[in-house]
């Protein structure tokens, strides 16, 4: 398992069996400790559903929560952050219970700094994820997502999960690219 995902979900889990937040693990990669990015971590579940095969589990997201700028002192603490937040203070979903714990995984997003958007030609929604920022609301959708296929796609959902009307309201954009490393 990668180094990054590891960390998430021993965050995690560690938290969600001892309400506790766990230590920086001290055999740590340098890289952990020496640079600073906005990170992502998605949680889901694999479930089997009825009308699913037996042998392709279904992948229920059970929390996403992330920064795309960095607020920690180090990715490490910024994982650890923000495994244990998708975990449990994701507001779209209960906190996740321990007997879900062996049905999880785990995707860690290391974000770049995000770019200002000139034109709209410059996007391309498996390789960047956006950042819509109005006066007073900001959201943010990750490259590459099942189903969003077109920059208007990714655009109308950033702007709805920020509750945004970009036909009436002033926007900005801003594109990131993301190293993505999943269980």
């Amino acid at each position: 398992m990668n180094q990054y995902v590891l960390l998430a979900k021993s965050a995690a889990e560690h938290y969600i069996r001892e309400g506790k937040i766990i230590s920086l693990p001290i055999d740590l990669p340098k890289e952990f400790l020496n640079r600073k990015s906005g990170v992502f971590v998605t949680i889901e579940k694999n479930e089997n559903l009825q009308s699913a095969p037996r042998d392709e589990p279904q992948r229920i997201l059970r929390g996403c929560i992330g920064t795309y700028l960095p607020i920690k002192e180090n990715i490490a603490q910024e994982i650890i952050h923000n495994a244990i937040a998708a975990a449990v203070e994701d507001y779209r979903f209960e906190p996740i219970q321990p007997k879900e714990l062996p049905f999880l995984s785990y995707t860690v997003y290391i974000l770049s700094e995000p770019e200002l958007v000139k034109d709209i030609k410059e996007l391309n929604p498996k390789k960047y994820g956006i950042i819509i920022k109005s006066a007073s609301k900001s959201g943010l959708l990750l490259p590459d997502l099942q189903g969003i296929d077109t920059a208007e796609q990714q655009i109308s959902i950033a702007c709805q999960k920020a509750n945004i009307n970009f036909e009436q309201e002033k926007i900005i954009i801003y594109k990131f690219t993301t190293e993505k490393y999943e269980k």
